[in-house]
């Protein structure tokens, strides 16, 4: 077994493990920081009705006003915008303390966890063969090697 192609395949192997592992961390650390964010709006919650102002790919802008005459848009936007469109008047619930934290009412962290778990799954249905394809081919190696 050559030295080069057997630290060639270690690297992958390895290169393969950590970035898988590093998008799950990142998506488990994602739905924890939705269920901080949603524990910070229902802790001092406050309502009222915004008017969506742009909808792009990474974020959707509202304003709102609060009951102290303050209008506020939030610089990250709206979280759960699924379905909203531009002009269009919506519920928000915020933290009454930080007004730049707002969600669309009636949505939760709960819809976090389908599009964090598909991409977890199939990020690991990718990974899985390559490190099996990997590992398969360094015992075959390992026992044309020995014979």
């Amino acid at each position: 077994m050559s030295t080069r192609s057997e630290r060639v395949r270690r690297v992958g192997w390895w290169t393969i493990l950590g970035v898988a592992s590093l998008l799950t961390v990142m998506c488990v650390c994602l739905v924890f920081a939705a269920i901080r964010n949603d524990s910070a709006i229902s802790s001092q919650l406050g309502t009222a009705t915004a008017t969506v102002d742009s909808v792009a790919f990474d974020r959707t802008i509202i304003h709102f006003e609060t009951p102290d005459g303050i209008v506020h848009s939030p610089a990250n936007g709206v979280l759960y915008p699924d379905g909203l469109a531009a002009g269009q008047l919506v519920r928000i619930e915020y933290d009454a303390s930080d007004p730049e934290l707002a969600r669309v009412a009636g949505r939760s962290a709960a819809l976090t966890l389908l599009p964090l778990g598909s991409f977890v799954f199939f990020t690991w249905l990718v990974a899985g063969p390559g490190l099996w394809w990997i590992r398969r081919q360094t015992r075959r190696a390992a026992a044309s090697a020995v014979a």
